[in-house]
């Protein structure tokens, strides 16, 4: 095949797959951006094992053939609650490929002699590819609560990672000065040993509300490391995709931490406000406008409360607010997730849609456990995609909202990150549900979210709490809507 001819499908190739990834930026188009990205690298595994002429498939066919099958089997039992710790699992199974790759090509002994800009890349690729690997595991074990979801900080955490990052530098030193033809074997082992620790220090200090920015940057990583891996076994089509996927995790990295308000190295160093050493500021337990000034007596939070009311009673109002309210927003969490009620919550909202109610979902950026996670839940459930908004289109449109319905959400909706200092989530961008005329939150109880910090909301007098399973409370609400 002439080098024209394999310009043009690696460039086709590269095309579909960034085409498929541009569809993802809609939730209508994702399932077919999916499709191209999927035949783009389908594409490209064709492409090499075409031109590396493969005389012998008796080894490579039977793989793919396996993998296909087990990939197959475990995504269709894996529900959207494991879909975090699914693609946490996969985005390590690609840094671990990348890794296994340079390794072989660092170590063969026929073919091509590699040239010394080869190898530092290969081993490049070798270490990035390692620490992604065992980084994402530790993520992929939080994920689905194998592992503890609060950061794990180590005494002199950074003594430690800055220790092991020198000794990958001086065992690439001594493996460098010591190599002929190829790198020494028992070298990159120690190389390969001192990365998988490098991850793991490098994660296990990343938690709760953190992941889904830990998780943007492990699929930047994983890009990186099958770019250094394309350029070993000099395949474009391998480089060109790698260098996408590093390319738009880093930008989905940067996302997160505006969502967030916090930078980058904090969130990687699992640097924390300090707390206050002061007595609480004035009206903290208050319920905050958006600019963070105490709007409501503290004397009377006792309005809307579960505590000593007749649960009857509680209802009641809360269905009489969604009866009345004209436009509602509603707001999803991962509790709702959890709670399997997203299809209850979809069902809710056309019920309410069919009672002419202005009716819009707001979806904050780290409402589930990675980017994007939301979205996917309520296409899942079949809501209407035109409802669904950002953060930053729907916040200014609950100062005029008759009812604010909070499922299974705390942190993005918790006012203390505009009026409190010293807290995990201080200036950090949150929905303002707590401007809205009368809010009804079904949580399972009143303990704080991921951050620890609790949620001044839950006692605002405009506050109506409903404390429960959220697939119940929503089902309740549902059926009593269908009496009227």
């Amino acid at each position: 095949m002439s080098r024209l001819a394999n310009c043009f499908i690696d460039t086709g190739l590269i095309l579909i797959l960034i085409l498929g990834i541009g569809l993802f930026r809609t939730p209508k188009r994702a399932r077919i951006g999916n499709l191209a990205a999927v035949f783009a690298l389908f594409g490209a595994l064709l492409v090499v094992l075409w031109r590396n002429r493969i005389a012998d498939l008796s080894v490579v066919v039977p793989a793919v053939t396996v993998s296909t099958l087990v990939s197959w089997l475990v995504a269709s039992r894996v529900n959207m609650i494991q879909i975090p710790a699914m693609v946490a699992f996969q985005n390590g199974a690609g840094g671990g490929a990348s890794f296994l790759v340079c390794y072989v090509n660092l170590t063969a002994s026929s073919g091509d002699p590699m040239t010394t800009v080869m190898e530092v890349i290969g081993v490049l690729g070798l270490i990035v590819g390692a620490a992604t690997f065992s980084a994402s595991m530790v993520a992929s074990g939080r994920l689905a609560n194998v592992l503890r979801q609060a950061p794990t900080m180590l005494p002199r955490h950074n003594v430690v990672l800055g220790g092991v990052a020198a000794v990958i530098v001086a065992i690439g030193i001594v493996a460098g000065i010591a190599m002929g033809d190829q790198v020494p074997w028992c070298w990159l082992l120690a190389m390969s040993f001192a990365s998988v620790v490098l991850g793991v220090v490098f994660s296990i200090r990343v938690g709760g509300a953190d992941m889904p920015v830990l998780i943007s940057l492990l699929n930047a990583t994983t890009g990186l490391a099958a770019a250094f891996c394309g350029i070993v076994v000099q395949n474009r089509p391998l480089i060109a995709c790698g260098a996408t996927v590093a390319a738009s995790g880093s930008i989905l990295t940067h996302a997160m931490c505006r969502a967030m308000n916090r930078d980058i190295v904090q969130v990687l160093r699992g640097i924390r406000p300090a707390a206050p050493t002061g007595p609480p500021p004035e009206g903290k337990d208050a319920e905050l406008s958006s600019k963070g000034e105490p709007i409501s007596p503290p004397a009377a939070r006792q309005v809307g409360r579960c505590e000593g009311a007749d649960e009857a009673d509680v209802f009641s109002r809360a269905l009489a607010a969604a009866r009345k309210a004209k436009c509602v927003i509603i707001i999803p969490g991962y509790g709702m997730a959890l709670a399997d009620a997203a299809e209850k919550v979809v069902q809710l909202a056309r019920k309410l849609s069919e009672m002419n109610k202005d009716v819009k979902f707001a979806i904050h950026p780290v409402a589930g456990r990675m980017p994007g996670h939301m979205h996917v839940l309520l296409a899942e459930a079949e809501a209407d995609f035109d409802k669904l908004f950002e953060m930053e289109n729907i916040n200014p449109e609950f100062i005029n909202t008759d009812l604010a319905l909070v499922v299974g959400a705390c942190d993005v909706v918790n006012p203390a990150a505009i009026g409190e200092e010293g807290t995990p989530i201080s200036g950090m961008p949150v929905l303002m549900a707590h401007e809205s005329k009368q809010v009804v939150v079904c949580n399972l109880d009143r303990r704080p979210g991921y951050s620890g910090v609790p949620n001044p909301l839950y006692d605002s007098p405009n506050t109506i709490l409903l404390f429960g399973d959220a697939k119940t409370t929503i089902t309740r609400l549902l059926q009593s809507l269908d009496q009227v």
